[in-house]
C-alpha cells in the first residue's frame, strides 16, 4: 500500500477495513443509497485532518475472493487491486466522470506495481459482454 500511496503522493494514514458482503451492503446502503455489496468503498477524511489522515477503505473479502477465483488470481493480489482502487478514489479520482483518466493510472499503477488487471477495465469488459450476450439471446 505504501508504493502506491506514494506513487499517488497521498499523503496521511489510510485504515482498510477487510469485511463481508453483509457489512458492505449496509455500508453502501447507509453511504452510497445502494442496497447491494460493493468490492471497495472509500471514505476520504475530512479537511480538518486530512494532512495527518487520507482517509478509510473498506473491501468485501468475499467479493475479492470470487474475483480472485474468476479472474486466475489469488485473492490477496484481488485484495491489492481493490486497495490501489481505493486509492486512487481518495486521491481524488473518479472513474464514473473523469472520461478514463482514472482508468489510465490505475493501469499504470498496476502495471509498475505488479498487479493484475485493473479494476475498471474488467468492469467494462464484463459489462460489455454482458450486453453482447443479452443482444445474442434477443436476436435468436
Amino acid at each position: 500500500m505504501g508504493q502506491a500511496q506514494k506513487a499517488l503522493e497521498l499523503k496521511g494514514e489510510v485504515s482498510v477495513l477487510l469485511t463481508t458482503n453483509r457489512q458492505m451492503r449496509q455500508l453502501n446502503r447507509c453511504f452510497r443509497g445502494k442496497d447491494k455489496p460493493t468490492d471497495v468503498i472509500s471514505f476520504p477524511a475530512v479537511e480538518v485532518v486530512s494532512h495527518k489522515v487520507a482517509g478509510d477503505l473498506a473491501i468485501s473479502v468475499d467479493i475479492a475472493a470470487a474475483n480472485a477465483k474468476s479472474f486466475g488470481h489469488t485473492p490477496d493480489e484481488e485484495v491489492r487491486v481493490l486497495i490501489l482502487h481505493g486509492l486512487l478514489h481518495l486521491a481524488g479520482y473518479d472513474h464514473e466522470k473523469d472520461k478514463g483518466e482514472m482508468a489510465r493510472k490505475e493501469e499504470r499503477l498496476r502495471q509498475k506495481l505488479g498487479l493484475p488487471s485493473n479494476l475498471i477495465a474488467r468492469t467494462e469488459a464484463s459489462l460489455s459482454q454482458a450486453k453482447k450476450s443479452a443482444k445474442s439471446r434477443t436476436a435468436r
